[in-house]
């Protein structure tokens, strides 16, 4: 298999793509990451996604040759609000009080940069997320774990927040930040086997 170029420095997206055994290198993409409001929140994740994978190729040298570059962004959201990484423990908490009974919805965003067909192509998965009615004693529990930092609405699902989530329609490994069914129909779509 060729190596990918992961466009993202997220651990949860590494351990994705160890998983299936596909080889790649880490590039960060220096983007800005703020969007307009005239955009709307639903299309965030792929406008984001996309500006990384160009990000990427606009940064290495122009007679490299790039077979692969794979970009994804992930937002939450809930009742028309987008909530982001928290900045602090004090937005974690308002994020987990937001959440507590309720359910809302993450939505990762896949691109895909084939260097032979100089072209892109893109997949979005959608999951909803019902976290269960939360007690005090719950809600400082799990600021404590510290497992906000980084994670898109405050929490981790793949971690110690799953003992929190009542119930998930869709893809767990959506809300973890790479969809791999949308991942493996992106690379079978474009001629990438894994099944090596």
């Amino acid at each position: 298999m060729e190596p990918i170029i992961l466009a993202s420095s997220s651990p949860r997206r590494q351990e994705i793509l160890k998983l299936l055994n596909i080889p790649f290198r880490v590039i960060m993409p220096n983007i800005d990451e703020t969007t307009s409001a005239l955009i709307e929140a639903e299309d965030v994740p792929e406008m984001l996604a996309r500006e990384k994978v160009m990000a990427v190729i606009r940064s290495l040298p122009p007679q490299q040759e790039i077979p692969w570059v794979l970009g994804a962004d992930t937002i939450v959201i809930k009742d028309g609000k987008v909530y982001g990484k928290p900045q602090n423990q004090d937005e974690a908490e308002e994020f987990l009080r937001e959440f507590s009974g309720t359910t809302h919805q993450v939505i990762t965003s896949l691109v895909l940069y084939n260097g032979r067909k100089k072209i892109t192509t893109s997949r979005v998965a959608k999951t909803n997320v019902t976290f269960k009615t939360l007690t005090e004693n719950e809600i400082q529990w799990y600021l404590e774990t510290g497992e906000w930092h980084g994670a898109a609405g405050g929490y981790r699902i793949q971690s110690l927040a799953s003992i929190l989530i009542e119930k998930i329609e869709g893809s767990q490994s959506c809300v973890t930040g790479l969809p791999i069914y949308e991942l493996y129909d992106i690379l079978q779509e474009q001629d990438y086997s894994i099944l090596e």
